[in-house]
């Protein structure tokens, strides 16, 4: 099966608003083996849209739209498609009567306008939509089949993965497709692909790879597709074990496990407790331990010191280490690992200092340099990191690190990248 996104708005076309869409659908399609053959924008008229229906049409067997679902009078999307399938527009009860208690439990008064947000393609299914009031749908037209989604990420989001994709996947002859992912950290894309060269290039055709980059951890997905799930299992993991084999503890978890909860797993099974000391990275390593349910049971809290005068005041930062060494030193991220083990009180502790961006770089210690610890009572490993300019990558990639470094202290790993 072949699939067209096309994402509606002129908020995306002049770059007010950035098309996080797209690369969301793109992703569901694929891991659902639907090739997907082009993604376009285009503004919210009428004639555009249409123009852009009739040409995905010729391409695709699945065609998806986000956007221009709203209430007002300028959201045109709904009425346009349903001109273009040649379908009148209803009054679905069933939408209406989840518009109603939307407005009800939120105590606000619902205006006729929002009684639009019922109205569907007279043969569509409808794709509930629990996040907002504006339904997706998927109507079949001469073989082909024509999705609609309000263009809000979240709801799109909620919408895919609660009407979408389940639908798809009955009308996929039936097929058994199978995911398993292996998450890495601290290896680009790049290294990681030269490395696994010789399983990827035996994986047979109905079996594929996919990297999924971000910020410090690239995910590998295997997509196996075929008629007998036991065996298909059986066959992917043989070529998942010999990835393993490969990458060893440069992988940190599997299926929907982050590097958040694959520590706090760690934790939970030891009994022991963390905390941060954090300046570069200011609290970010805290949020990502804390998004995962339970975190309470072992992260303690965090003391973020952006000044000279915190560092000393609550880590005990020696005064003349700060004035000999600076703040993004090996001597300063030591102080203030020691300072926070004691002033926490908890078994393990993680510290950050750098300097993110874009400013305040020098000759000797540019942009991007940071410096990271982890350690208990017995031991503290601290490491220097160069990074680049970008102030939101540095800090994402100074957490990334300090967890990954953490990981491999409490499992006794070495240092890792």
């Amino acid at each position: 099966m072949k699939a067209e996104i096309i994402i509606i708005g002129d908020e995306i076309l002049n770059g007010t608003t950035l098309d996080t869409n797209s690369q969301f659908i793109a992703r569901e399609l694929e891991a659902l083996n639907i090739e997907v053959i082009r993604r376009s924008t285009v503004k919210d008229r009428r004639e555009e849209i249409s123009q852009a229906l009739y040409e995905a049409e010729q391409r695709a067997d699945l065609i998806v739209t986000t956007g221009g679902l709203g209430p007002t009078k300028d959201d045109i999307t709904k009425k346009t498609i349903a001109e273009y399938l040649d379908e009148e527009l209803v009054m679905n009860e069933a939408v209406l009567q989840h518009v109603t208690d939307f407005f009800a439990r939120r105590g606000r008064p619902m205006l006729d306008v929002n009684r639009l947000q019922a109205l569907v393609p007279k043969s569509a299914v409808v794709l509930h939509n629990a996040m907002g009031t504006a339904p997706g749908t998927f109507t079949e037209k001469s073989g082909k089949a024509f999705v609609s989604m309000p263009g809000v990420p979240f709801e799109m989001r909620y919408i895919v993965e609660n009407g979408l994709v389940p639908l798809l996947k009955e009308r996929l002859d039936n097929q058994h497709i199978i995911h398993r992912y292996l998450h890495t950290v601290g290896v680009g894309e790049s290294s990681i692909a030269a490395q696994i060269a010789e399983v990827e290039d035996a994986l047979p055709a109905h079996i594929r790879l996919a990297y999924l980059p971000s910020p410090g951890i690239v995910k590998l997905r295997l997509t196996g597709t075929g008629d007998d799930e036991a065996t298909l299992l059986n066959e992917m993991l043989v070529f998942e074990q010999g990835i393993k084999d490969i990458l060893g503890p440069v992988i940190f978890g599997y299926g929907n496990e982050t590097l958040s909860s694959c520590i706090g797993k760690l934790l939970t099974e030891s009994g022991k407790t963390v905390g941060t000391a954090e300046s570069c990275t200011s609290g970010y390593i805290s949020q990502l331990l804390t998004q995962t349910p339970g975190s309470s049971t072992y992260f303690e809290g965090a003391l973020v010191t952006y000044s000279y005068g915190l560092k000393e005041k609550l880590l005990q930062v020696n005064h003349e280490v700060l004035n000999n060494f600076g703040a993004v030193s090996e001597e300063t991220i030591l102080e203030m690992t020691r300072g926070g083990l004691q002033q926490l009180g908890v078994d393990y502790i993680m510290a950050t200092s750098g300097i993110a961006g874009p400013g305040g770089g020098m000759p000797n210690k540019p942009v991007g340099t940071v410096w990271i610890a982890v350690g208990d009572k017995n031991k503290i490993i601290s490491r220097k990191y160069q990074f680049g300019g970008d102030r939101t990558r540095n800090i994402e990639l100074t957490s990334i690190m300090a967890l990954d470094m953490l990981r491999r202290f409490i499992l006794g790993i070495g240092e890792g990248a």
